[in-house]
Order: C-alpha cells, then structure tokens, then sequence
C-alpha cells in the first residue's frame, strides 16, 4: 500500500505542474500556471512557505534543483519562453535568465554534477538548448540543438555521468566522459543526442509510439553494463528501453493505461519506475528476473496531472 505521509497546502491559485524535493529532501519546489514558483522548507510533517519567486508571465510547467555543490539553485521553464536560474544566498533571488526560445520551453533538466553545472531545455519550438555556467566567473553560455523534434520537445533527461575504462595512451589518464541525454518529443520518437567535438549530434532515434512522447527518463546507472530509458506518451503507452552498447536498443512495452500517460521517474537506485497519468493514478513498477515489469502499487486517489496543461 502507498502511505500518504503529508499534504502541503500550497496557496497557488491555479494548477500545479510540477512539485520537486531538493538533493536532502528537506525543501520541496513547486510551480503553477499562476506563474509562481514556491518553496518550501519541510520538517516533522509540517511545511513553511519560505519564498514566493514571481518572474515569469505564464504558466511554469516544470522545475528542478540543481546539485547542492552548487549552492541552493533552481531552474524554472515557463510558457513565456523564458528559462529562470534562481539562486539562494540568504534570500532567493534570479541568478540568470535565458530567452533564446521562440516558443513555450516545456522541460529542465540538470546533468550530472560531473559535467559542472549545465542544464537542457527543451522547447515547443523544436529545439534544445543547453546552458553551461563558467562557476568561477558566474558566466553563462549556451548551445542549441536546433530541430530536435518536429513540431516540438516535451522532455529531456540527462545519461548518468559513468567513468570509463584507462585510456591506452599513456599520455592520456583516461578517455574523457561522453556527455549524453535523451529527449522526447510531437513526432513520437525518443532521441539520443551525444556530444562529439563541441556539438551535439543525433546518435539513436527510437520509434515505437505513435502518439507525442510526453516524458523521457534516463534510469540510474549502479554498475551495471546496461542503460535503461522510460518514456511515457499519448498513445498510454510506457516503454522501456535498454541497451548494452549504447547502440541496439531494446524495447518493452510496460503497460498500456487507460489514458494519456504524463510522466515517469525512477528511483534513486533505479529499480523502481513511477508512472502518473490523465487517469488520476500513480503506480510503481519493478522488472523481476524474467525481465517482466510488475505493478508494486496504485494508488488511485493520488493526483497525476501534473503536466496535463501543458500546451504546446
């Protein structure tokens, strides 16, 4: 059985898209189409409103924290076009906004803290950006990977930073570590972008829906020789892919639900898969030894619809 541990009442005026708890667990981020972003400080089942950011002009469709290496930093999406960097120092203020989008920017992501800090957007315009920060400057720069999804990207998520075997040449340490991330989008595929050479480049495209991809998740790696990747679409479908050389990638579907699904995520050791959808559930997911996914729960008082209004 699922447990409801709190409730956290939280004054926003309209729906709520996203909720996120901080790297500690001990803050918890939320984001409405009333435009604001809140947080709040969480201890012994009671919550505490301690900021209220206002700085976008239309709904925030999504959040997420940064590594806590880089201080208390939240990133904020919106339908204004506008990505927002927040920033506590004492008290939350704007560290950095980015415009470089023509349309609604639907998804945040953080990679690995290994990279440094670095975040993908994904846009209804199609593109991807990816902003870096220089941490001992303060400035920013980005990429663009301009045309990722035709009509549009809904979701990006981050390959975990694994470290590879010594190089041979002995002038060199070790081979670098490839950044990677996936992204889901309107022309039903999932993608695989790699960076070679200072740009970003298309590696895999994987097509098994045939409705828009509403979310995309890379799973935890925990020394296994395998990447797994959850993507969750229109057609109710989850899928489960996973590859052993980032090369032939294995699909399975998990399940088909009654409705849209909006969003998947993993546990902390991947084992576990959370799927939430427009049927007003949340269930958890775990693949046993024949690799067949199993219902764990479902909770189905527990709302779902957290990206439900996200119009493209």
């Amino acid at each position: 059985m699922v447990t409801l541990l709190n409730t956290v009442d939280t004054g926003h005026e309209d729906m709520i898209h996203g909720a996120e708890m901080d790297y500690y667990g001990l803050r918890l981020a939320t984001c409405s189409s009333d435009s604001s972003v809140k947080i709040f400080e969480i201890k012994n089942g009671s919550q505490i409103l301690v900021a209220d950011l206002k700085g976008h002009q239309g709904p925030v469709w999504q959040i997420a924290w940064a590594h806590p290496k880089f201080g208390s930093i939240l990133a904020s999406c919106s339908y204004d076009r506008k990505v927002i960097i927040w920033k506590d120092d004492g008290n939350w203020t704007k560290l950095y906004e980015y415009n470089n989008h023509d349309s609604s920017v639907n998804s945040v992501a953080w990679a690995p803290s290994e990279f440094g800090l670095m975040l993908a957007c994904g846009s209804s315009d199609g593109s991807i950006s990816i902003l870096s920060c220089n941490t001992e400057t303060g400035n920013w720069d980005y990429k663009k990977i301009a045309n990722a999804h035709t009509i549009g990207c809904n979701a990006v998520s981050w390959c975990p930073a694994t470290v590879p075997e010594p190089a041979f040449d002995a002038r060199a340490a070790k081979t670098p570590i490839v950044k990677r991330l996936t992204s889901g989008g309107c022309d039903n595929c999932v993608k695989i972008w790699k960076e070679e050479q200072d740009r970003w480049v298309e590696e895999s495209r994987l097509e098994a829906h045939y409705d828009w991809v509403r979310d995309v998740a890379w799973g935890p790696n925990i020394g296994l020789n395998r990447h797994q990747i959850a993507s969750a679409s229109q057609d109710r479908h989850v899928i489960v892919w996973t590859t052993d050389d980032m090369i032939k990638w294995t699909p399975i579907t998990l399940h088909t639900f009654d409705d849209v699904v909006w969003s998947v995520s993993w546990s902390v050791t991947g084992g576990i898969l959370a799927v939430s959808g427009g049927d007003n559930k949340v269930s958890l997911w775990k693949e046993n030894f024949d690799n067949q996914w199993i219902c764990l729960t479902e909770d189905a008082n527990t709302s779902s619809n957290l990206n439900e209004q996200r119009n493209l």
